[in-house]
């Protein structure tokens, strides 16, 4: 695309294109060749007809269908809700057809090039990271506190802030990850809670782990820890706080035992492919599927070719795209783990007599995002065009070497699949947003604007503009190399993510069964 464009049109199929910048009524544009004068304003990230389309007629973007007219459509007209609607159906039969991946083109689509930066071109890239015992590689050696009932919430964050001022210093710091459930869960409620909280106890940033819990809970401590599997014992502590006199004396007592035995860590150089990558998209708009996510893609695309991991999640953003994954799995059986995956969701949003096309969010809508189908087509891009090797239920750990894509069970919603992704084994995220967002979780979570607005808006959130793309000021492969040696270096503990820097660190869980 040429410097400052006014719209991009993204695949030489679509029916569509993309404000860059707000038009007004009047002007005249050419887009890929087409002349096209604005029947209407059309905002920022908002999409434009670029030839007539008639009602029931299907709009084309990503060079994919994202919806089907419900009036006509004149060229120049702004294309949004109140003339585009969502064709996705429920449950669906697929057949595997596997292709050559492809990801839909973005505004430039050069050959992907060998990362620079550390080591430099042609070079296959390090880190410096913490290798664990089982061989897992982590970005941070931290002291994590997890409790399994809310009732001790408020003595783990005691524990945690105490222990941080004792130890300063020493290791990469003590945090405690609050969570309100754990008492008078039952079945899927408390699976899905053990399993997260057994993904965060085995997971590599931890260098030591202290679990805390009350006693009397359905989330009992053995079972939990059972379920967490083969860990150190030596970078494990746990008690339940009815046990002993002083829950945090007693917790600041274990945390100094685990303090020890992790103060002779050092990092070491590892190859990239012992990364694991988690990628995740929100509050999205307009421009995320041009820049941010393709963006990120070129990341998948460049750490997968290295033998590294991705994973990727938000099943209900696949819905309207998803045969775009599942032809990208490496065999028959990858794929019908993946059919099983998205129809069991659709069931999911069925069996709660909730349409599956309940999306995009109102922030979304306001971003220039009209139907689910545009939604997820874009959304998917972070995955890039590598092949989909693994599908991992909620919680679930990556398998180690494997490499390559992995679809992970979990919702859209930020919080809970940002969580899953680390429950999963990611040991650093990709947050691609164009409205913006504070939030930051127990790992490095390194948000990419699509935008420059936001960027400069939000500096203390934001970690890489995408949006440069628009401008001109860089090309696609500039600034994935760009992105791909910040995230070297934040992984080798050079340089912090702002959600480290700025305290934004969480966790949430995905409730969908009984509480008593």
């Amino acid at each position: 695309m040429s410097p400052a464009a006014p719209a991009v049109r993204i695949h030489p199929a679509d029916s569509v294109a993309v404000a860059v910048r707000a038009l007004i009524t009047g002007e005249e544009l050419v887009v890929a060749g087409e002349r096209v004068v604005l029947a209407e304003d059309v905002p920022a990230g908002h999409k434009l007809a670029l030839r007539p389309v008639a009602r029931g007629q299907t709009v084309i973007k990503y060079g994919f269908p994202i919806g089907a007219a419900t009036a006509p459509i004149a060229p120049g007209a702004w294309v949004h809700s109140h003339n585009l609607k969502t064709c996705l159906e429920g449950v669906l039969e697929y057949s595997y057809e596997p292709t050559s991946p492809q990801r839909s083109p973005s505004p430039e689509e050069p050959a992907l090039s060998v990362a620079k930066g550390r080591g430099g071109q042609g070079v296959r890239p390090t880190f410096m990271g913490y290798r664990r015992a089982n061989g897992r590689v982590g970005t941070r050696n931290e002291v994590w506190i997890l409790n399994t009932v809310g009732c001790v919430n408020h003595a783990a964050e005691r524990i945690a802030r105490e222990g941080a001022a004792l130890f300063s210093g020493r290791i990469d710091g003590v945090y405690n990850f609050s969570h309100p459930y754990g008492c008078g869960q039952l079945g899927d409620d408390l699976a899905h809670t053990q399993r997260v909280l057994a993904g965060l106890i085995r997971h590599p940033n931890a260098g030591g782990v202290l679990v805390l819990g009350l006693g009397c809970e359905n989330n009992q401590m053995d079972a939990l820890l059972e379920l967490a599997g083969n860990v150190d014992r030596d970078r494990l502590r746990f008690f339940n706080s009815q046990d002993v006199t002083d829950e945090v004396d007693a917790g600041l007592e274990a945390v100094g035992q685990l303090v020890a035995a992790m103060t002779s860590d050092r990092r070491e150089e590892c190859p990239a492919s012992d990364l694991i990558l988690g990628h995740k998209c929100g509050g999205s708009d307009g421009l995320s599927g041009i820049t941010a996510n393709p963006l990120v893609g070129r990341i998948a695309d460049r750490l997968t070719a290295l033998g590294g991991g991705v994973i990727l999640t938000e099943v209900p953003e696949m819905f309207g795209a998803e045969r775009a994954l599942m032809n990208r799995a490496v065999d028959e059986t990858v794929f019908r783990a993946t059919v099983a995956l998205v129809n069991d969701f659709k069931s999911y949003f069925l069996r709660h007599q909730q349409p599956i096309y309940e999306n995009p969010s109102p922030g979304n809508v306001a971003g220039g995002l009209t139907t689910l189908e545009e939604k997820s087509l874009g959304a998917i891009q972070k995955g890039g065009r590598a092949p989909v090797t693994q599908v991992l239920r909620y919680g679930e750990p990556a398998a180690t070497r494997a490499g390559g894509l992995a679809l992970l069970e979990a919702p859209g919603n930020d919080g809970v699949s940002s969580t899953a992704l680390v429950a999963s084994g990611a040991t650093l995220l990709l947050f691609t947003t164009g409205r913006g967002t504070p939030l930051g979780f127990p790992v490095p979570t390194l948000k990419v604007s699509s935008n420059t607005a936001i960027a400069a808006k939000k500096p203390h959130w934001i970690d890489f503009d995408a949006g440069a793309l628009l401008g001109g000021a860089a090309t696609m492969d500039q600034l994935a190399d760009d992105l791909f040696t910040l995230i070297l270096d934040v992984a080798s503990g050079r340089a912090l993510a702002n959600n480290e820097k700025h305290g934004y660190r969480e966790i949430a869980i995905w409730k969908e069964g009984v509480t008593l």
